[in-house]
């Protein structure tokens, strides 16, 4: 197994018959070679997996290294936030106010979006299946990992982390407006009885919640949580080819997880975000996706 199998980004965690954890690093993984990771990778994993629902998030004991992984990458994306982010992402950035020099409990991170649009954090080892995640998304409850990244390459990492879940994803959900269109997503999951319908829903969030950008101004900025994680996808991300809001495009561009996104699409507004994206999360049922994915190809 690799980290990239069946196309998904996160490593693959099982239990040996003995109840020992592996986590499944791919061969090009930072860590793959490292055995002092791979036992700290399964220790955090074995916690996400004893964890049972109404349980405390389990609290990890973070190392030194660790903490100072989340303080190199927290201040290295800071000053690009500052630089690309859209205003919407800021200002819940610093209402949520996360730490910046230690690595944030997701109990911590709970506490601080409670009280801000009424989401809450849990643990998870690693992937969480399709309508499991967007179930939770529906409840207001945001499914992350616990692990950080190898230290030797603190600004990158071929998989989503707990950077990525938190600095990425709890500051967007810190705004109640990008919070309600993540929700609609999740609810709109529980209408939805084809496998085909959720991925069309699943690949609309990924170019608007997790990839979009927005015009300020009349500049492109983002508040996609992948792109707002990524200390080089920061830099790269408004040059790439960037078109108008288009559900049925979005629903079924193929895309790679393990590149750079090459095509974003782009709100002219908040207002306008929630009109075309929020709407059709709020709407969306089984025959209007099959109606969308068939006018997409028929223009193909």
């Amino acid at each position: 197994m690799t980290v990239f199998e069946e196309g998904q980004l996160y490593s693959a965690v099982t239990t040996d018959a003995d109840g020992q954890v592996q986590v499944h690093l791919g061969e090009d993984h930072p860590g793959f070679t490292d055995p002092v990771y791979r036992a700290r990778r399964a220790d955090i994993a074995s916690a996400s997996l004893a964890h049972r629902p109404g349980q405390p998030v389990p609290t990890i004991d973070y190392t030194d290294e660790e903490h100072g992984v989340w303080a190199l990458v927290s201040a290295e994306l800071a000053a690009k936030h500052a630089r690309y982010a859209h205003p919407e992402y800021l200002e819940a950035k610093a209402a949520l106010a996360l730490p910046t020099d230690r690595v944030p409990q997701l109990h911590e991170v709970t506490q601080a979006l409670m009280p801000l649009t009424g989401w809450c954090y849990t643990a998870a080892p690693g992937l969480v299946p399709l309508r499991e995640f967007y179930a939770d998304l529906g409840r207001r409850t945001f499914n992350s990992t616990q692990y950080l990244r190898h230290p030797s390459e603190p600004l990158y990492t071929p998989e989503p982390d707990i950077i990525h879940e938190v600095i990425g994803h709890a500051n967007q959900l810190a705004s109640p407006r990008f919070a309600a269109i993540a929700q609609a997503a999740g609810e709109a999951s529980e209408r939805l009885e084809t496998e085909d319908a959720l991925q069309f829903v699943a690949d609309v969030f990924w170019f608007t919640i997790e990839f979009g950008v927005m015009n300020d101004g009349g500049v492109t900025k983002a508040y996609g949580a992948g792109i707002l994680s990524s200390y080089g996808e920061l830099d790269e991300f408004s040059h790439m080819d960037i078109r108008p809001l288009d559900i049925p495009t979005m629903g079924t561009l193929n895309y790679d997880i393990t590149a750079y996104q090459p095509v974003l699409f782009e709100a002219q507004s908040l207002d306008q975000l929630e009109g075309v994206v929020g709407t059709f999360f709020e709407s969306v049922d089984d025959d209007l996706a099959a109606r969308m994915r068939a006018e997409a190809h028929a223009h193909a």
